[in-house]
């Protein structure tokens, strides 16, 4: 194994090596990282319901009653009517025919774009989708094609020379997208998808429980409700528990239940995670308090930053990125932040294209506003003296 030695040595030589930090409890605006109290800026946990007594009670219950663990594949004997009730959650609360949970939002996205695709077809992806999406194609017997980020005429031009060789053609975009935080140009990919008789798939993992009303995702922010044949979502960052799912017809429904491999080859998903799910999209249904709270906050932040004149990219979403570009640098500020008390993770290749290193900033309805007014003043200092910026405190 003397090559992978080598290899580590090399990241440590670029300075992008990193030790795992280690929570040491909830994860809450404030966490115990590696033996001490910071701000957490680098959770996906949008909402705050990763540690919500609702959903820590309902968890809970269901462990009571159902046990730990689901006991089999979906397709045996670990399909609950617990899981039964979640899909039909989601169905209703994204105003979709039909949804299917996954156990994880990548198993989401490996199983689904290979089970509606084959040989025959042709998958067009944008530049900037996940690497579970990018698994996903590769997992698939179509062909494949790629077009610039966000580009509608880098799109079409894929359409207009392609379309007629294939009898599908899937349109596969991020909802959000991660790294930059900027959204989809959904209703143009929508239309060029009417225009060429092609199917559309939107990954929706920072959209759900943050874009549209009471965070019903990108599809809503845009009034595109059934205009989009593949709704895929999360449940570990914003809905705080773990899972991913995916929306459309009934019909989609019942082929990925006989050929979405991680359904028929992985166990289903834990029980009392299904209950903690099914008390987070009753919350939402309830009350848009805590996406009202998310934005503000991010607005806040954002605000700030902005004022000190660092460089958030094209950011339209509570996701703050603060592009330094190399990639040394950018984890040099990541691990200073730290010592200061603030964690936020540093992005650098392969995750973002090199010369992109960024700390992405990641901010929650948790936060108050005293503590991400700190952690602003902990970003300035610390950026002016590594001389990423240069405005002096005001």
């Amino acid at each position: 194994m003397s090559h992978l030695d080598t290899k580590i040595s090399e990241l440590k030589s670029q300075g992008v090596y990193r030790i795992l930090p280690i929570n040491e409890g909830p994860c809450e605006a404030i966490i115990h990282l590696n033996g001490r109290d910071v701000i957490n800026l680098s959770s996906n946990n949008y909402l705050g319901f990763a540690n919500h007594p609702r959903l820590k009670k309902a968890a809970i219950e269901a462990i009571n009653k159902y046990g730990v663990g689901a006991g089999a594949v979906r397709t045996i004997v670990g399909n609950m009517d617990i899981h039964e009730e979640l899909d039909q959650v989601i169905a209703k609360f994204k105003h979709e025919e039909a949804a299917t949970v996954f156990q994880s939002g990548f198993a989401c996205n490996a199983g689904v774009i290979q089970a509606i695709t084959d040989e025959h077809d042709l998958i067009i992806s944008d530049e900037l989708n996940h690497a579970s999406i990018i698994d996903g194609v590769r997992l698939s017997k179509a062909s494949r094609a790629v077009y610039k980020h966000s580009d509608m005429n880098s799109l079409e031009e894929i359409l207009k020379s392609k379309r007629d060789q294939y009898q599908e053609v899937l349109i596969i975009t991020d909802g959000v997208f991660s790294m930059d935080g900027d959204i989809a140009k959904l209703p143009e990919i929508v239309k060029l998808a009417k225009q060429y008789r092609a199917m559309t798939y939107v990954d929706d993992a920072h959209g759900s429980g943050v874009l549209g009303h009471s965070g019903r995702g990108t599809v809503d922010h845009f009034g595109l409700h059934g205009q989009v044949d593949f709704i895929i979502g999360t449940l570990s960052k914003a809905i705080g528990v773990v899972g991913g799912y995916v929306c459309g017809s009934e019909a989609a429904r019942q082929w990925l239940l006989h050929r979405g491999r991680p359904l028929l080859f992985s166990t289903a998903m834990m029980p009392s995670a299904a209950a903690a799910i099914i008390e987070a999209f009753k919350m939402l249904e309830e009350s848009t308090e805590y996406t009202d709270k998310l934005w503000d906050n991010a607005r806040f932040f954002k605000g700030k930053l902005k004022e000190l004149g660092f460089d958030l990219g094209k950011s339209e979403t509570p996701i703050t990125p603060i592009i330094i570009g190399d990639e040394a640098k950018t984890m040099a500020f990541s691990r200073k932040l730290l010592e200061r008390g603030v964690f936020v993770s540093g992005i650098v290749f392969p995750t973002v294209q090199k010369g992109m290193g960024r700390v992405r900033c990641m901010v929650s309805a948790l936060h108050s506003k005293e503590q991400l007014q700190k952690a602003v003043n902990i970003i300035q200092e610390t950026a002016i003296e590594m001389h990423i910026i240069t405005k002096k405190a005001v």
